[in-house]
């Protein structure tokens, strides 16, 4: 599949495949993803448990500042004078700012600067910027070049698709942006409208994973679901619930399933923890959405940003949920 940019949704759509335009090579390509989106965060957890994290390199931009409304001149990376601990210079090209990079592949792009973006080296051509392809296609893409170990790791099984679709659909529309109806929400009606169904896919999470019994989404497989769920989770108790006012309720208090799936992958999955900086998340948002918070203050709560202490006997969890209204 070529890179070619799509000017309808204004992003790229290659992907790494064997005999394809973008085979998979041990440093070819590059990623760039800022710590703080939780769509750049998938495609740094995919990094991580397919075993990719030494054969594609990273650049990290800064969590702020963000650019004006139209996202210009977007996110920006550390220098000497600008430091930000955990980001990292553009180590392919020095830029000063993300859209550099995108003009690179093309001068006249109009779309905004996102990430992640996955560049190749050898073409130098923007392969992909949209999470979830780049999600799926590194789960297979890469296998040719993997050792068996991570070849195994299959997140998107021909057994569970028809599930992980049905789910993946209504969780990305009513929870994974459905976070940013609600916070970016113009007026009080707005807001209204778009908070509940959050609450309504959370309550149907927790449903399912005591269904399921855990420790993950659909079971006793990890699959790119827990992928997808787990950055929006995350960043739930210590952004969403005050800077997005969604305060229905909080994981750790009304969601003991969520929770304690959560906490399990944080503290005993390798991957988890190691692409989350609860710093550059939260001050992401504080500091970059002058329009809710002009002041740019960032809480200091919630202490800790995620519990210590994970339960592994299911059956002694009680199944939670807020109860949502008329």
């Amino acid at each position: 599949m070529a890179s070619v940019l799509k000017a309808e949704d204004g992003a790229w759509h290659g992907l790494i495949e064997s005999n394809g335009e973008f085979p998979p090579e041990k440093g070819r390509y590059h990623l760039y993803i800022g710590l703080f989106c939780p769509f750049a965060h998938r495609a740094n957890l995919i990094r991580h448990l397919k075993g990719l994290t030494d054969i594609i390199d990273i650049s990290i931009v800064k969590p702020y500042p963000k650019g004006d409304d139209k996202g210009w001149p977007g996110w920006k990376f550390p220098t000497g004078e600008d430091p930000y601990e955990g980001s990292t210079e553009d180590h392919l090209f020095g830029s000063k700012y993300l859209h550099e990079v995108y003009f690179r592949d093309n001068k006249d792009y109009k779309g905004r600067y996102s990430v992640p973006v996955l560049w190749d080296k050898k073409t130098n051509r923007l392969v992909n910027n949209e999470s979830l392809e780049i999600l799926r296609n590194f789960n297979t893409g890469w296998n040719s070049i993997l050792p068996e170990e991570y070849k195994k790791v299959d997140l998107y099984p021909e057994i569970l698709r028809k599930e992980i679709d049905e789910v993946g659909q209504w969780m990305q529309a009513n929870l994974n942006t459905g976070v940013y109806k609600a916070g970016f929400a113009p007026n009080q009606a707005t807001y209204d409208e778009n908070v509940v169904p959050v609450f309504r896919a959370l309550n149907r999470l927790e449903e399912m994973l005591s269904k399921n019994g855990g420790p993950y989404v659909l079971g006793l497989q990890l699959t790119e679901l827990d992928l997808r769920l787990y950055p929006t989770l995350i960043r739930f108790d210590t952004v969403y619930v005050q800077h997005f006012k969604c305060n229905l309720g909080t994981i750790r208090h009304d969601y003991p399933f969520l929770n304690e799936w959560m906490k399990n992958l944080y503290w005993n999955v390798p991957g988890f923890k190691e692409t989350t900086d609860f710093r550059h998340i939260k001050e992401n948002y504080t500091k970059s959405h002058t329009h809710i918070n002009p002041k740019a203050i960032t809480p200091m709560g919630p202490i800790p940003n995620i519990e210590s202490g994970v339960e592994k006997d299911w059956s002694k969890i009680k199944a939670g949920g807020v109860k949502l209204p008329a």
